[in-house]
């Protein structure tokens, strides 16, 4: 059990707007902080957050609570694994009458392996040279905990003379099992980084192959402790800096935040291998700084940040977008001694929304005029997407760029005129991703569940009614066309699971022939998304699980 003593000095460490804040979006609202409520739908916030009381109510649902009350609630967990999941967020050690707890056993594997990896990296000359030749310091290295993961045998090896269990290594996220039922070290031959909560805990690790492994990059599972869907790198090392500049610089990766914080830049973090999402925007929102995107200019690169640009543009945030020239990366840039050149770059980024408004146009050939209507198509669908006033400031802007009246985006259309542009637009229907879709829009709580396991290019034409559906926006004509289409059936949850399993079923296998079609992979690619497909994902599916996006997988 916990003492009770224990219990009370964690709960004089917390702040209410700090827990809920890493959840949902809260915004000021005199001596309180308003939200939607993350228990009940709504459009209009009746969710409020006492930092005087110290507690939260809702004047639409009735719920309330302090911030156990909270986690419990939105975990679906018990009053003790509530405070230990508390006490892994700030990083606080809590005493038990006796044993201990999963959460305290994963925090100390973590850390017992942190230190081992750290040494690693004294003896392994090839991390060394590779980190001296993308230019970073000994102290940042020392400054971001930079290790290195030996072969599996020597981390089995070790594990064995800390005494830990294999099975708390698999529950920290340092060993896997494989379908033969054997224990593999997941970082084996990789330069760590270790990743942190806001509040400082250890909660896993990313690392990077120096040994040609397909997979460039992997981080840490999701486990009790990490979440890399609400977790940003280096975030708890920027967050004193965040708060005093207004400012926060995202980034891609773990190298490109540890060279802008060499360079002076001490408010850059970075995703977790994952696009930004709304996740994010809670933990983004703490300070209510500018966020600034700071992406490479490849092609992966600006469809992150246009993806990104479009959340933060919608979710009311300011900032803008920086596409690093000539396909480098921020790390690359400040490398080479162009730290002022960068400089130059953030301080001139392009404006959010105007950002995705030109992107938006630049897809279509705007020539044309059955073009042109589709890039105005999307256009109207993002501007809806942002409150009112944003909305009327920016029309002006997304007629000019398309050369037509800013009338035409107050134009009204009924549901018959929806219907027909819907079918004049859809150029293959799929009626099993129709249904899955109209499922959404008539149950938006289902909506969390399959975002993890979709992607844009699984539903090709119908990613941007997703889009739609996710920001409820109902005024998309296609969207209205599925809502007003009786044909379309509306799944059970079940039946949304079945339909789901299937089409993941084909887009991975349709993924699998075209990389191993694809001259431009390398063979080591190929035997990787090969054995990925047909040894992982696969059987997944077959056996009922809905598989997570990776990625880093999909060529």
């Amino acid at each position: 059990m916990i003492e009770q003593s224990s219990i009370e000095s964690l709960k004089s460490s917390m702040d209410i707007v700090d827990v809920v804040g890493n959840y949902i979006e809260l915004k000021k609202a005199g001596a309180n902080y308003k939200a939607n409520c993350p228990f009940h739908g709504e459009k209009t916030p009746s969710f409020v957050v006492s930092p005087s009381k110290q507690i939260y109510h809702c004047f639409g649902c009735g719920v309330g609570g302090d911030a156990i009350k909270f986690v419990m609630e939105t975990e679906h967990i018990n009053y003790p694994e509530a405070i230990e999941k508390l006490a892994s967020m700030y990083n606080f050690s809590l005493h038990y009458t006796q044993g201990s707890s999963d959460y305290s056993e994963a925090k100390r594997v973590l850390e017992v392996m942190q230190k081992w990896y750290s040494h690693g990296l004294s003896q392994s000359p090839v991390s060394q040279e590779y980190l001296r030749g993308r230019a970073i310091a000994q102290h940042s290295i020392e400054e971001f905990g930079v290790g290195f993961v030996p072969d599996g045998q020597q981390v089995m090896d070790y594990l064995q003379s800390q005494h830990i269990p294999l099975p708390q290594a698999v529950e920290a996220g340092v060993l896997a099992r494989g379908e033969d039922d054997r224990y593999y070290a997941r970082l084996s031959q990789r330069i760590t980084f270790p990743i942190y909560s806001p509040n400082g805990a250890l909660v896993g690790f990313g690392g990077r192959t120096i040994s040609n492994h397909p997979a460039k990059y992997i981080n840490s599972p999701q486990t009790k402790l990490f979440n890399k869907s609400r977790l940003l790198y280096g975030y708890h090392r920027a967050k004193e800096r965040i708060y005093k500049q207004k400012e926060i610089i995202i980034c891609e990766g773990y190298l490109d935040v540890i060279m802008f914080h060499q360079a002076g830049f001490k408010t850059a973090v970075a995703t977790l291998g994952t696009a930004l999402t709304e996740e994010h925007l809670p933990l983004l929102r703490k300070g209510e700084p500018k966020v600034i995107l700071a992406y490479d200019g490849d092609k992966a690169g600006v469809a992150a940040a246009l993806k990104a640009a479009k959340i933060l543009g919608s979710h009311g945030f300011e900032g803008g977008v920086v596409l690093f020239p000539g396909g480098q990366d921020p790390a690359d840039l400040i490398a080479a001694g162009e730290s002022e050149r960068a400089a130059t770059l953030l301080r001139e980024a392009a404006p959010l929304i105007p950002f995705v408004l030109e992107h938006i146009a630049a897809a279509y050939d705007t020539a044309n005029p059955n073009q042109k209507e589709l890039a105005f198509g999307e256009m109207k669908t993002y501007l809806s997407s942002l409150s009112p006033i944003v909305k009327d400031a920016y029309t002006p802007t997304a007629a000019t760029i398309l050369g037509i009246s800013a009338a035409l985006f107050g134009a009204g259309r009924d549901n018959s005129q929806v219907k027909r542009e819907f079918a004049e637009h859809e150029t293959k229907e799929d009626p099993e991703w129709q249904s899955i879709l109209k499922t959404l829009i008539e149950t938006p709580s289902l909506i969390d569940d399959v975002m993890d396991v979709l992607s844009d290019d699984m539903l090709g034409a119908y990613a941007p009614l997703l889009g739609s559906i996710v920001g409820n926006d109902m005024t998309h004509p296609g969207v209205m066309g599925l809502s007003v289409n009786v044909q379309i059936p509306v799944l059970t949850q079940e039946e949304l699971r079945r339909a789901l399993l299937k089409q993941l079923e084909i887009y991975y296998l349709r993924k699998f022939k075209q990389a191993l079609a694809d001259k431009n992979l390398s063979f080591e690619k190929k035997v990787y998304i090969r054995n990925k497909i047909q040894k992982d994902i696969i059987p997944k599916l077959k056996r009922g699980e809905l598989v997570p996006y990776e990625s880093n997988i999909i060529i």
